[in-house]
């Protein structure tokens, strides 16, 4: 085998092992994403699976509840993100995040990242949320 087709080789198994967890993580949500940038960067979509889910999501350092709060907090914190936000709301209700978890969450970036940024965030969870029938969300107080 030569260097270049043992290197697609390489590339098509990171790609694949991206994918499973992208699906596992994003679903069909992910998938879009991907899709969406086919006719303008597909290299893009491709590290995005590869490297984004295969590399980092795979990594057994923190449970999929975990990874998905702090993206969570980092999309709020960052503002302007409310497209990929609406994915890992989605992508945190799939993993095991209640409902209740992911405004409390929000609700804690107020603190650090303010309130207009955690305001943004929560009303994409709240269309998240509608969308899912999950609506109206309760205190655990």
């Amino acid at each position: 085998m030569s260097g270049s087709v043992e290197e697609a080789e390489v590339r098509r198994e990171r790609f694949a092992h991206g994918l499973e967890v992208l699906d596992r993580v994003d679903g069909e949500a992910g998938r879009r994403v991907v899709e969406a940038l086919g006719d303008i960067s597909p290299e893009l979509g491709h590290q995005v699976v590869a490297w984004g889910f295969g590399e980092i999501y795979s990594r057994p350092g923190l449970a999929p509840r975990e990874r998905q709060l702090v993206t969570l907090g980092m999309l709020t914190a960052l503002g302007g993100c409310e497209p990929q936000l609406e994915v890992h709301i989605n992508a945190s209700l799939n993993v095991g995040l209640t409902p209740q978890e992911i405004v409390e969450a929000l609700l804690h970036s107020a603190a650090y990242c303010g309130f207009p940024k955690a305001v943004n965030a929560t009303f994409v969870a709240k269309k998240v949320f509608g969308e899912r029938g999950l609506l109206p969300v309760t205190e655990d107080r």
